[in-house]
């Protein structure tokens, strides 16, 4: 469902930074636990964590102890906050990607659905240009994706025509 709220979508790009090379589902499992450890998925706070916090996240037991992946959420919170004041939200950054209508694919079959797009290089050569680490074209897609910024939901899915709507 298309998401236009910074809060959320800092918290997907936290956790999908944190998934990089792991399945989705042991991210998932782990959410809740990453919302206590991650002030609730504060981006302000988040940006103003220092290296206590991040060692008190290495002894986490309820999250990923990738001390990359934890600087990394830290370092993204503070780049979300600069393109939100350059952009007046995150949210109209990312959707000014795709002119702020989710994209609308027609996928018959899981295989069809691609890793990553033209698109999702685009928007993460952005990114990475403006200080977002650990945020590749994969990650990208599956952002949109989460995001609602693109309808993958198969044809036959039940959920497609809601989503469309």
């Amino acid at each position: 469902m298309p998401q236009r709220d910074d809060r959320r979508l800092f918290e997907f790009i936290l956790l999908e930074g944190a998934q990089a090379g792991l399945s989705w589902l042991s991210i998932l499992r782990r959410r809740e636990n990453y919302r206590a450890a991650f002030a609730g998925f504060d981006p302000e706070k988040v940006a103003h964590f220092g290296a206590a916090d991040v060692s008190r996240l290495l002894a986490e037991r309820g999250i990923v102890r990738n001390r990359k992946k934890i600087e990394s959420a830290v370092t993204n919170a503070r780049a979300f906050l600069g393109v939100a004041e350059e952009f007046g939200s995150f949210a109209s950054y990312m959707w000014g990607f795709v002119d702020g209508t989710p994209i609308k694919n027609a996928w018959a079959a899981p295989s069809d659905v691609p890793a990553q797009t033209p698109l999702s290089e685009r928007i993460s050569a952005d990114m990475r240009r403006r200080g977002f680490t650990f945020f590749g074209p994969v990650i990208a897609y599956s952002h949109m994706q989460a995001v609602g910024m693109v309808n993958d939901h198969l044809t036959c899915c039940f959920r497609r025509a809601e989503v469309l709507s």
